[in-house]
């Protein structure tokens, strides 16, 4: 306790100087746990994947569409226990800013296959019976302020024309990471529309959702899936969900690893204005320190000195940063809408925050510690007013 007290009273003898270097700290730790979150943010997709599914889509690209065919040759599939179909529909609400996924689904098999969407009982019949009915995610319907019945006017974009839905369920993510952004109509409704326009893009979907019951077969199963449909007209790639997403994670690859520099950099910074801070404590008190090694203090006392000093400030700093942090990256998600679905700060990204704060401190303090820890008595007590 006599300890904690004295480092207490060192660290605010300057008042001026702690409170500048902890706001510091403060601004340094928040930025490295936005940044943090960030990543994590975009990385949602691929943690929120389920290992009990796979995506064939088309060997050559995502935009080439697979015929209606082959969900029965899938469901014969050896490994397959279950398969849905999803097309990307890519309309546009109101005004091109208003972005979020649209998905054209088979509604029994895919949300038989997408348990994490939680859709009350009466809320999944009424969108089952209306062909033109849509559901959406939680966050989704409080951004535009959607409540059950409104009806949901699409502006295609691959598939032109003014796409009219009604709300017939919001539903809300099991986990933090369910996506909430999406909304999800009828794949009937929308087949049966292109093929009185465009006969020849009817009955084809952009991929098929596969149900495995082992996930350890997962490969197994995606090359047998593969096979059966090789040298066909239109050929498959079978992957994870996991893969699947990483795929489009992958394009923004070099942001990502430019943002996650940032993060470290700025910790870098604060951690030489930190260290600087330390050394101009420790000179100011070259005669404190000589006086307690001549009255017999072990140099080991004057580490632990300047070591709890500079960990408590640490500590106080990155303790203020994470508890910024979470009020900003609310905002911050709110901000930004349905670009980044699952934006939050995740239990690893504190405690990346409080070790960063940690390590700062020790750091800072090893330089004027180990000089302090090796003074000489007579020259110390010469700076002695």
């Amino acid at each position: 306790m006599f300890l904690f007290k004295l480092l207490l009273k060192n660290a605010f003898r300057h008042k001026l100087r702690t409170l500048l270097t902890m706001v510091g700290l403060v601004v340094a730790i928040c930025a490295f746990g936005l940044l943090r979150t960030i990543i994590s943010a975009w990385y949602a997709g691929v943690e929120g994947s389920s290992s009990t599914r796979l995506v064939t889509r088309s060997a050559i690209s995502l935009t080439f569409p697979l015929p209606m065919n082959y969900a029965q040759r899938l469901k014969g599939v050896d490994g397959v226990s279950s398969i849905s179909w999803s097309n990307w529909f890519g309309g546009v609400y109101q005004t091109e800013r208003n972005f979020f996924p649209q998905f054209a689904v088979d509604p029994v098999s895919y949300l038989a296959l997408y348990p994490e969407y939680r859709l009350s009982d009466a809320e999944r019949l009424a969108f089952l019976r209306d062909r033109q009915g849509a559901i959406v995610g939680r966050k989704l319907a409080d951004k535009y302020g959607w409540k059950l019945g409104d009806q949901i006017p699409i502006r295609g974009t691959i598939y032109p024309g003014t796409w009219t839905f009604t709300l017939r369920g919001i539903w809300d993510g099991a986990e933090a990471k369910t996506d909430e952004s999406q909304l999800l109509f009828h794949w009937a409704f929308l087949n049966e529309s292109i093929r009185k326009l465009a006969p020849k893009r009817a009955d084809s979907v952009g991929v098929y959702i596969i149900g495995i019951k082992d996930p350890q077969n997962a490969a197994l199963i995606s090359q047998r899936v593969d096979a059966g449909f090789k040298n066909s007209l239109a050929e498959t790639l079978t992957e994870t969900e996991s893969a699947f997403q990483l795929s489009f994670v992958s394009m923004s690859e070099a942001i990502l690893l430019a943002i996650e520099a940032v993060s470290y950099i700025i910790v870098i910074i604060i951690m030489a204005v930190m260290a600087n801070t330390m050394t101009m404590t420790a000179r100011e008190r070259l005669a404190e320190y000589a006086t307690l090694k001549a009255l017999g203090f072990a140099p080991s006392f004057v580490v632990k000195l300047l070591f709890g000093e500079s960990l408590l400030i640490a500590l106080l700093g990155g303790l203020a940063g994470l508890l910024l942090t979470l009020p900003l990256a609310a905002g911050f998600g709110k901000a930004i809408g349905t670009l980044l679905p699952a934006f939050h700060v995740s239990g690893l990204t504190m405690s990346l925050q409080m070790l960063a704060a940690l390590i700062v401190g020790a750091v800072a303090a090893a330089w004027p510690a180990w000089k302090m820890s090796r003074i000489d008595i007579v020259q110390g007590l010469r700076h002695v007013a």
